[in-house]
């Protein structure tokens, strides 16, 4: 490898994926519930555009792959909001919005609940002072 190559880093999230059971049921938790944005579907997995990164749910194909996801943690502007209107729309909240940190800019705030699957999902929010 050449010593005058740039450095090579990751950093754009292409696609993240969340095993879950009954297909037809995540489908309408994350298109209806969650509002995300249905993309399209094929055996045994579905896309959604979540502003630009996007989501597979799969049913996972073998043992190893049956586990849930990583926190995914999907930012908004007010999170009071979200929060009710999610509620709303019958997502178990693990608490309330609450303060993680006081930054010197924003305050870095969260809510936490698990999908149908119990893969964790959170909300998260940077109020501006």
């Amino acid at each position: 490898m050449s010593t005058n190559a740039p450095p090579f880093g990751l950093s754009q999230i292409g696609q993240i994926s969340i095993t879950v059971h009954e297909m037809e049921r995540a489908v309408r938790y994350y298109r209806d519930t969650l509002g995300i944005r249905f993309l399209f579907t094929v055996p045994n997995m579905a896309f959604f555009d979540s502003a630009g990164v996007r989501l597979m749910l799969a049913v996972p194909e073998k043992p190893e792959f049956d586990h849930p996801s990583s926190v995914i943690y999907f930012k908004v502007d007010n999170i009071q909001f979200a929060f009710e209107i999610l509620k709303e729309r019958g997502v178990q909240f693990i608490g309330t919005p609450h303060l993680i940190a006081p930054m010197k800019d924003h305050d870095l705030w969260m809510a936490f609940f698990h999908d149908l699957d119990n893969n964790l999902l959170a909300l998260m929010s940077e109020q501006p002072h």
